[in-house]
């Protein structure tokens, strides 16, 4: 079957998000022109495929569910913010804040990844194929943030239990992050995250993981200043 076109250029967003919205929505569609569009493929509940010719705005492809989004393009702030399942895959860079609170997923960024990527995440796996910017993984609560360039300062900041792996360089450690050991079940964690991102020839051993010290959990007044 022929994928469903839908073009920005003579197609109200509006009205293509309502497509995308129908009830028993199954097959694949392609969106062409969005020009750097706003909430572009937002709220998909189906297990549909949604390819996006070109660049986008703020939020695209936000509280996702079930689909797979594919992004031939870069992506403005917020990208798959509140994923719950299925993909979301930017084949060029992401603004700030992606996947930001995701729950669940897959979100791969072929490029890099500005500021408090992950920030929040609740249980989604992130893969970034360059480098991400300062304050990533911020309150990370669960999930598994995959970076193969370099991180920068302040990374996993007041991190739960999501888990942090680094090929490259960090600038530096949020508040109760740490360097952890690499078992046999992170690096097999790793390189199935990798695989599934199509990064399948990376050596984990080239990767450092990251994680909480768990110091914050509970106030002492010695760790007053870290709060």
């Amino acid at each position: 079957m022929e994928p469903i076109v839908f073009n920005l250029n003579t197609t109200a967003l509006r009205d293509v998000n309502t497509a995308l919205h129908a009830p028993d929505l199954e097959g694949d569609f392609v969106i062409e022109n969005p020009a750097g569009a706003h909430n572009v493929a937002v709220g998909l509940d189906a297990p549909v495929t949604v390819t996006v010719d070109g660049h986008v705005g703020y939020y695209a492809a936000g509280m996702n569910q079930q689909a797979d989004v594919v992004i031939n393009g870069s992506a403005g702030t917020g990208v798959a913010e509140n994923m719950m399942s299925g993909s979301v895959w930017v084949k060029g860079d992401a603004s700030q804040s992606a996947g930001a609170t995701a729950h669940g997923g897959l979100l791969v960024i072929e490029g890099n990844a500005a500021a408090r990527c992950g920030i929040a995440m609740k249980g989604a796996d992130i893969v970034v194929g360059g480098n991400v910017g300062h304050m990533s993984a911020f309150m990370a609560q669960a999930g598994r943030l995959v970076i193969r360039g370099d991180a920068g300062e302040a990374l996993g900041d007041s991190i739960y239990e999501a888990r942090i792996y680094v090929r490259g360089d960090v600038a530096s450690l949020g508040a109760d992050c740490i360097a952890k050991p690499m078992r046999g079940e992170h690096r097999q964690e790793l390189e199935q995250l990798l695989k599934a991102a199509g990064f399948e020839d990376d050596d984990t051993a080239a990767y450092t993981r990251y994680g909480s010290a768990r110091n914050l959990y509970n106030f002492h007044v010695d760790n007053a200043s870290s709060y």
